[in-house]
């Protein structure tokens, strides 16, 4: 069956945070021209959340306070396929493992071979859930994304080896959390960017996550905890 091109899906998306104590530095890649979302930009790694994800074993599961927020304002319980999705799309994408040592139990599918193959099974205890952000009406594509942080410390392997990425992002590369902006970068980004910035120091989870929500009626910046954001004065 065809799918639908102007449903929401659900998708995940990784911002990988490098020598946080130091010089930060974000990992970034550019979207192919041809791209029917978002061509031409940088973006973090990231991509929809597949059926198969929910089946997936984790070798850790996410931190309880990220597991909780991301119950909030959803239809179901997506935190598992989430956190799968990240791990997957980091991988496909970039080439680098989240994950930790191990045997996978039963068949390996299909789309997990090749992580397979390097000895890890995916992990989601270093993912931190940071924010949300539902993509407008009109748009190509529309997509519900939540955006994971991870210290670069947790990746598993070379940092600089992209050899295992698939083609879908382009110059794949570190970039100065304070040059980011000089970058062709969607809206959302700049935001998400500018949150990243706040949590460069505080290594734990947000109890609170900013919520990007775009409707037919109105874009509104919530909080997932009950809170709207503050007026801008």
């Amino acid at each position: 069956m065809e799918q639908d091109k102007s449903a929401i899906r659900n998708a995940a998306t990784v911002i990988v945070l490098r020598d946080r104590a130091s010089d930060p530095a974000i990992l970034m890649g550019q979207r192919g021209a041809k791209a029917a979302f978002m061509p031409n930009k940088f973006v973090f790694p990231g991509g929809a959340v597949d059926k198969a994800d929910a089946g997936i074993p984790l070798a850790a599961p996410l931190p309880q306070v990220c597991a909780d927020r991301l119950t909030e304002q959803a239809a179901e319980d997506l935190g598992h396929a989430l956190a799968v999705a990240a791990v997957r799309e980091l991988w496909e994408e970039t080439g680098l493992i989240l994950g930790k040592p191990g045997h996978w139990p039963g068949a390996v599918p299909d789309d997990w071979t090749s992580f397979a193959a390097t000895g890890h099974l995916p992990a989601a205890d270093a993912l931190q859930f940071v924010f949300r952000a539902l993509t407008p009406p009109g748009r190509p594509r529309r997509f519900d994304a939540r955006f994971f942080l991870v210290d670069a410390v947790e990746i598993s392997g070379d940092l600089d080896d992209f050899t295992h990425a698939s083609d879908e992002l382009s110059h794949l590369q570190w970039i100065p959390l304070k040059d980011a902006r000089r970058f062709d970068l969607p809206f959302i980004t700049e935001v998400v960017l500018a949150e990243v910035a706040g949590r460069v120091d505080d290594p734990t989870p947000p109890e609170s996550v900013p919520y990007f929500h775009n409707n037919d009626e109105a874009s509104l910046f919530l909080r997932l905890r009950g809170y709207p954001m503050p007026e801008a004065g």
